[in-house]
């Protein structure tokens, strides 16, 4: 079982910046690959940013070259650097986490956290 907690969310400005942040415990969480997920007001939840075992990342185009994942093995969190952040950025983020990484899809991974709201004004 793993337990991710989420946090850093939190309301801003259009333009600004913001760290999410996604603890882990339970099994090693370097054997999992890991990613952020969002769900705005209406819609269905979406894949934003991945990293697998070995570090390597995948983004979703809407975010790619604004937002970076990076993950900490020794403390067993994963972050998400959210720059330019545009109002359609408003979301839910979710941090997932998944063994055997087949696809980054909300229906295949394994274990979520309970999300942090994000709030973008114009």
């Amino acid at each position: 079982q793993v337990q991710l907690v989420e946090s850093g969310g939190g309301l801003v400005q259009a333009g600004g910046s913001l760290r999410l942040s996604c603890a882990a415990s339970g099994r090693t969480f370097s054997s999992y690959a890991m990613g952020w997920f969002r769900q705005a007001p209406g819609k269905e939840r979406e894949f934003v940013a991945g990293i697998y075992r070995t570090g390597s990342t995948y983004y979703s185009d809407s975010v790619k070259g604004r937002f970076t994942i990076s993950r900490d093995n020794a403390k067993s969190t994963v972050f998400l650097q959210m720059n330019s952040l545009k109002p359609e950025d408003t979301a839910v983020y979710y941090c997932a986490s998944d063994y055997a990484l087949i696809t980054w899809s909300v229906d295949t991974m394994d274990y979520w956290g309970k999300g942090t709201l994000v709030t973008v004004s114009s």
